[in-house]
């Protein structure tokens, strides 16, 4: 074994905080094991930092996010003399426990903390971060990865993740961090009762919600809601939030997929809970087609993004993120023109990668469409663009191949419970 990568491995074995579990994780190891989690370390960019749970610098565990989290407060407190910082996180397993982590450092480093006090959607966050005009904002979530993995995602004050820049300032920061001696830390109820640490109010979420109703654009008058829909949170955040939002919109036939309906960090009915693939979206198929519903919808675990499946005459067909992309842009410029919401100078941002099909219909349609680089922060940043000039009522959507949608300005990253509300109508 490398003399570098013993050296760390024995560091956090002789490390007197850990616990015995922790210690006995490692003891365990075989030398294969070993050189794996010690040989490298997790790298924090523009999407924090993601990987497999475990002990070890290549892992994802408290000692990595207190050290991560560090890092982003001395870069906030570089910054700002009064940051403030948003936390959410979802049903992965160690998501609650990283975030009072998360908490529990930035408090220690001055910085108040506003967190949610049950799993909330990513987009949830964004919006928090922006109401609460926070400095920075955290999600705990490895969004439809297996569930071995977790992360930690960064957002600026607009609500969009971090930049390129920030993120390589924290970076730099968390290099210089000894990651046992190096960390700031406080205790959670302690915090909580000097106000230091806040749970995010019941009305900044009832705003969240009817800031995604306010994007329904076929009135109920003009289009009654009689679809019959089958929803399955994929055992994520988006249960509460989806057929909240769908039912103030009017929608009454909602059946859940019971076996995926609460919070399971192993994701025991679908390894994979990503919607874009089958065998997520396989029980919401089989109830769809029992029920004789229309359609059947699903969230993956942090609920950014949206699968659908359509009960075509007995057939279900599985829409691909481009299809549903497509749909609901024809759909949004016909309800728009129908109900005379067509903004002047209409907006489409789509990432290249996503199809150029609607280039060819926002042709059509006098729409403009602007490309974006792969990452939803980019399409948050032509958002932004158009606030600076006073134009954001032109945005009309974004979307990117991987399900991944929004039409709400006040969200900046993909939102399924949006996306959800639009498929429906």
């Amino acid at each position: 074994m490398d003399t570098f990568i013993k050296e760390k491995y024995e560091t956090w074995l002789n490390e007197t905080t850990l616990t015995q579990i922790e210690k006995t994780e490692l003891i365990n190891l075989e030398e294969k094991e070993v050189v794996d989690r010690f040989s490298a370390d997790l790298e924090f960019g523009t999407a924090g930092i993601r990987g497999v749970m475990g002990m070890g610098t290549n892992r994802m565990n408290i000692y990595i996010v207190r050290q991560a989290t560090q890092g982003l407060a001395e870069y906030l407190n570089s910054q700002n003399n009064e940051s403030t910082v948003a936390i959410a996180y979802d049903s992965r397993n160690n998501s609650s426990t990283f975030a009072k982590e998360t908490a529990r450092v930035l408090a220690a480093n001055g910085i108040k903390v506003f967190i949610y006090k049950t799993l909330m959607p990513v987009p949830a966050l964004s919006f928090a971060v922006r109401e609460l005009k926070c400095t920075a904002g955290i999600v705990i979530t490895a969004s439809h990865n297996p569930k071995q993995y977790n992360g930690y995602k960064v957002y600026g004050s607009d609500g969009c993740q971090m930049t390129p820049e920030a993120a390589n300032a924290v970076l730099a920061n968390i290099r210089k961090i000894d990651i046992f001696k190096g960390i700031k830390n406080s205790s959670f109820t302690i915090e909580m009762q000097n106000g230091n640490i806040c749970y995010i109010s019941d009305e900044i979420v009832k705003n969240y919600y009817n800031s995604v109703l306010s994007q329904s654009i076929l009135s109920e008058e003009a289009s009654p809601r009689i679809l019959k829909l089958t929803y399955t949170p994929l055992h994520g955040a988006g249960l509460v939030p989806v057929t909240t939002v769908l039912e103030m919109d009017g929608f009454e036939s909602i059946d859940i997929v019971e076996e995926q309906k609460l919070p399971d960090g192993d994701f025991t009915t679908c390894p994979y809970p990503n919607p874009e693939i089958k065998e997520a979206m396989q029980l919401g198929i089989d109830l769809m087609l029992k029920n004789g519903n229309d359609v059947s919808i699903a969230t993956d675990p942090d609920s950014d993004r949206a699968g659908v499946a359509v009960n075509h005459r007995g057939v279900p067909i599985i829409l691909t993120g481009n299809e549903i992309g497509i749909l609901l842009f024809d759909f949004i410029y016909q309800a728009r023109i129908q109900e005379n919401k067509m903004p002047e100078n209409a907006i489409v941002v789509k990432t290249i990668v996503s199809s150029d099909l609607v280039n060819l219909m926002a042709s059509k349609y006098n729409v403009k469409v602007v490309d974006v680089l792969t990452g939803f922060k980019y399409i948050g940043e032509q958002i932004h663009l158009l606030e600076e000039i006073n134009h954001v009522e032109r945005f009309l959507l974004g979307f990117e191949e991987s399900c991944g949608y929004l039409t709400n300005p006040a969200v900046r990253d993909k939102d399924a419970v949006n996306a959800m509300l639009l498929i429906a109508e």
